[in-house]
This record gives structure tokens, sequence and C-alpha cells, in this order.
């Protein structure tokens, strides 16, 4: 997979996706990392990317047409078809049915804004879709451009260590991820749960499914109101509430 961004600092974006799951992964070619600066098509010695809004107000605005051309530059470099992404506070919430979608894409085109936003233009003639990290507002698309990398990333084939980490990820079946412990057994006075010594897999699948749905039930409970739970779930979910209240 490819991903291109439209950056002011590509820098940012290089130096970050080295390390990691990330870093690996392009080490590796099973995904492909380059950025583009709307500032290396600009036309006067100033190399000016940005303008005051029409209509007033603060802040400046980033100019249509070096945006539009290194997105252009992007997409004559890929091979397949690219989606173009702004993102944006404005943009659709970032999910990871979202995400999972993204891996059927074989080229990504990430636009990191900055300032007060980019020209309306822009996102309505060259951009495929609007995508948010949440309802708050950063100083740049940079970092927001970073987590879907990484988080598309480590969801393609042969990326993580073990196939089968990032299907037991948070979210990945609509709940969030279960508790998970490791050595030492026996900490001052908290034990691991019996259950992950038994070595009976049955048991222990069992309690991680019930663990998966309390702990969603007591953080994210809007994430149950769309979920239809089987009748063993259900009732997992019952001793959970009943174990806590």
């Amino acid at each position: 997979m490819r991903f291109d961004v439209v950056t002011l600092f590509p820098e940012m974006i290089t130096a970050a996706a080295s390390y990691g799951v990330t870093g690996r992964a392009i080490e590796r070619e099973i995904v492909s990392l380059s950025v583009w600066n709307p500032r290396d098509y600009t036309h006067d010695k100033h190399k000016t990317v940005d303008d005051r809004p029409y209509g007033g107000g603060p802040g400046m605005v980033m100019k249509y047409q070096s945006l539009h051309d290194a997105v252009n530059d992007a997409k004559q470099a890929g091979s397949g078809t690219a989606k173009v992404v702004y993102l944006s506070p404005q943009g659709k919430p970032i999910t990871q049915a979202l995400l999972s979608e993204a891996c059927d894409i074989s080229q990504l085109i990430l636009v990191a804004g900055r300032y007060e936003g980019v020209d309306e233009r822009f996102v309505d003639r060259d951009c495929d879709d609007e995508w948010s990290v949440g309802d708050y507002v950063i100083s740049g698309g940079e970092l927001a451009a970073l987590i879907v990398i990484d988080a598309v990333t480590r969801l393609l084939p042969g990326v993580l260590g073990h196939k089968e980490s990032a299907l037991q990820d948070s979210h990945m079946n609509g709940l969030l991820d279960y508790p998970h412990f490791t050595r030492p057994e026996q900490l001052e006075t908290c034990s691991v749960p019996d259950v992950l010594l038994s070595g009976n897999h049955a048991d222990i699948e069992r309690w991680r499914m019930k663990q998966a749905l309390g702990r969603t039930w007591q953080r994210r409970p809007d994430l149950l109101k769309n979920k239809n739970l089987s009748a063993e779930q259900e009732y997992l979910l019952t001793q959970f509430k009943s174990e806590v209240e």
C-alpha cells in the first residue's frame, strides 16, 4: 500500500513514521510513504501558500493551486486508484471500520491542513473525503495523518508479528479490548486472574469475552447500543454486571 502526505512539514511525517510498526513495514516494503510540500508548487519568491480569508476574520487560509498541484503529482507517482482525504475537524469520525475499508485502497493521499484551513474549492474539487480524529482541534493535520498511517498499516497482512494481534484490538469487533496480564504472577496484593493460569482455553476465551463486554459497558456504553449481542454474550454481560454491582 502507498501513503502520500501533502504537508508543509514533511520532516514531521518522515521522522515519526520511521519508528515502530510503521517504520518496520516501510523497511520491509509492505507500505511506502512519500511526502509532498505545497511550497514546492508555488511561483513567487516567498513561496506563499496562504492568504487572508475573503469576508475577513482571523488567521490565514491555504491557497488552492499549490495544494491541487501537490495532489496531482502524488497521484501521478502512484500506479493504482488513489483516494484523497482531507484531515479536518469537520470530517467524518475515523473508526476501526473506516480504517479496515481503507486497507483495500492501493494509494491513500492524506492532506494535512494548517492555519484556519484550506480553500473550500480544494475540498470540493480535489478531495474524495474528509476524516476527523475527534471532536477537537489540533494545530495541523500531520498528527492526524500519522494516526491514519499507523492504524491502517497495522491492519495489513504481514505487518504485525502475530496475525491475530490486530484482530484482537479494541474496536475490531465493536468492543473494547479485554485486560492483559504478564509476569510477575503476583504484584504486591494483586494477582493474575486464576482463569488465565488454568490452561483451559475455552474458559479463558469466555472470561476474555465477558471482560471485553463489561469494559465496553463501563467505559463506552454507546458502542453497545448498535451491537447485536448473541445469547451467550448477553449472559456474560449480565454476569459481569452482577459481579461488579
